[in-house]
């Protein structure tokens, strides 16, 4: 499903070249859940943007469902992540000027689809992420844990078969980023939806398949994820 090969992401600054990421190579299935972990600036949402198409590679490969990204020019890859990625971000990015409804309708309605079937879609996924009563409502009516699931069920609104979530539980309380979770979960296991996560919290990580740790731009792949909770992984993430 995406396979990133020798990849490396340089900024030029003033005071030099600052590697991202660095020769990094992994490889996630199809329909896997994948956490990436790891402290601030240690390149981990350069990587989400790169397997989301908003960024490209300086060198390497990454490749989504076939689809090698950095060959695409601007506009393909405009097409690529409103068609083929579902993104969720810490702070929702929900349009205030619209209503739930027309929030999670965005990407059906730029991509020309039917108002019968955005008004189907829609109301399918009000009920999906437990929101009924909602669709007429604003952003600013609803709690954080509430516009998280907006944002949610907008990134599913094209069935994608990939969602990159970018800290989705990082401004809610302990109880609704657990809803959140599970609600990540569902998705993956009954729709079979990749998830790539990143996250600061050892124990929403626990909820993937895989923790791929980050640090100084390299890539740590550890299989077995139980082995993030010693002390020694604990301190790498300080």
């Amino acid at each position: 499903m995406i396979s990133i090969s020798n990849v490396s992401k340089v900024y030029s600054l003033e005071s030099g070249d600052f590697y991202a990421l660095k020769n990094n190579n992994i490889n996630i299935e199809k329909g896997e859940f994948v956490a990436i972990m790891g402290p601030s600036g240690s390149g981990k949402s350069t990587l989400l943007q790169l397997l989301g198409g908003l960024d490209t590679p300086t060198s390497g490969k990454v490749t989504v469902d076939g689809v090698e990204l950095n060959a695409l020019n601007e506009k393909e890859r405009t097409l690529f992540r409103r068609t083929k990625v579902g993104f969720v971000f810490q702070n929702y990015q929900l349009l205030p000027m619209m209503t739930v409804g027309e929030n999670i309708a965005l990407s059906l309605s730029a991509n020309n689809t039917s108002q019968s079937e955005i008004k189907s879609t829609v109301q399918k996924l009000i009920v999906d992420v437990n929101l009924e009563g909602k669709e007429p409502q604003f952003p600013s009516q609803l709690s954080g844990g509430q516009q998280q699931r907006v944002a949610i069920a907008r990134a599913i609104a094209m069935k994608p078969r990939l969602i990159l979530a970018d800290e989705p539980t990082g401004n809610l309380d302990q109880k609704n980023g657990i809803d959140i979770l599970k609600l990540l979960s569902k998705l993956n296991k009954e729709e079979q939806i990749t998830i790539v996560m990143v996250t600061h919290d050892l124990q929403a990580a626990q909820i993937a398949d895989r923790i791929i740790v980050v640090q100084d731009g390299l890539i740590i792949d550890e299989e077995n994820k139980g082995g993030y909770r010693n002390e020694t992984v604990a301190d790498r993430m300080a």
